[in-house]
């Protein structure tokens, strides 16, 4: 009882589980997506996601090594962070993309911020977002499944399904179309996620809230249907289990989960709806990752025995 009324400083609640433990947790719960990538795609989706991890984790140790600091990749950190960014990544790119996109990912979006805890924004969805801005038509440019014999390349379900198209939800479901490396097998992913769940690995509130915030916007707009091949479509379910959920750019506060579940959700619809982009998960995680310190402000409880301002 005694040790309990020390006062010091933060963090008050400590677990017993490390950063390196929720890590490897993490990279075992996106192990089903990437087996799924390479038997999809083949042998070029393990050399991405191998040169992707590889950059990530050299990029973060030449860093800490140039700037002095104690090196940190011992925490899987760097290895979560390539392994997401090499599934945002299509199979037909050169070795060079995640190559710099490692690079961009751990020393400008997180290594200059001050490391793992200090980033305020997504560093695998920063970097994929820089890549596709530079070489949009390297990374817009999504391969067919070894398993599809109508094309080499096609378009994707979210570009069907904006052009007035259906998309079959088997297809959709095990992943026998054309996109990037870890979006497209959903039962992998579904898998994944609901580990971290039971897990305690990640909060709920912020998957279920996007996904079920995505699905009621369609559901209303065309119907259930298109609500569910929607959901099952693009980044949405890989964004919402593992990236929105990052615990350094996403709320603390249970409310503020939701609220930041809810804008993913009013997001990604408003850009697929109503934008000539048909994809928008990657930018709506990006812009409520902003957002996190304002719903922070607002949402995180009061200090204990925390004085009221006056005038």
């Amino acid at each position: 009882m005694q040790k309990k009324l020390i006062v010091t400083s933060s963090p008050h609640i400590r677990d017993r589980i490390s950063t390196r433990r929720i890590m490897q947790e993490v990279c075992l719960a996106l192990t089903p997506a990437g087996i799924a990538s390479v038997i999809l795609f083949g042998i070029p989706a393990l050399k991405l996601i191998c040169a992707s991890v590889l950059s990530c984790v050299i990029s973060e140790f030449l860093y800490n090594r140039l700037m002095g600091q104690k090196i940190p990749c011992g925490d899987w950190s760097a290895v979560v962070t390539g392994l997401l960014l090499a599934y945002n990544l299509p199979s037909t790119v050169p070795i060079w993309i995640p190559i710099v996109g490692g690079i961009f990912a751990m020393v400008l979006c997180k290594g200059i911020f001050g490391g793992l805890g200090s980033n305020f924004m997504n560093p695998a969805l920063t970097a994929r977002a820089v890549l596709f801005v530079s070489w949009g038509s390297m990374m817009g440019s999504y391969p067919a499944t070894r398993y599809m014999t109508d094309a080499v390349s096609g378009a994707t379900p979210l570009a069907t399904l904006a052009n007035g198209g259906s998309v079959n939800l088997w297809d959709l479901f095990i992943g026998n179309i054309p996109g990037v490396l870890g979006e497209t097998c959903k039962l992998a992913l579904i898998l994944g996620g609901l580990y971290l769940i039971i897990r305690g690995i990640i909060d709920w509130k912020i998957p279920v809230c996007f996904i079920g915030t995505a699905f009621l916007l369609f559901l209303f707009k065309d119907g259930f249907n298109m609500a569910l091949q929607q959901v099952l479509s693009g980044a949405l379910i890989l964004g919402a289990f593992f990236m929105a959920t990052d615990y350094v750019t996403s709320p603390v506060s249970d409310l503020g989960r939701i609220i930041m579940g809810v804008g993913c959700g009013i997001l990604l619809f408003v850009i697929r709806a109503f934008a000539n982009y048909p994809e928008g998960c990657s930018f709506a995680i990006l812009f409520m990752n902003v957002m996190t310190p304002l719903i922070d402000r607002f949402t995180v409880p009061k200090y204990f025995a925390e004085v009221k301002k006056h005038g």
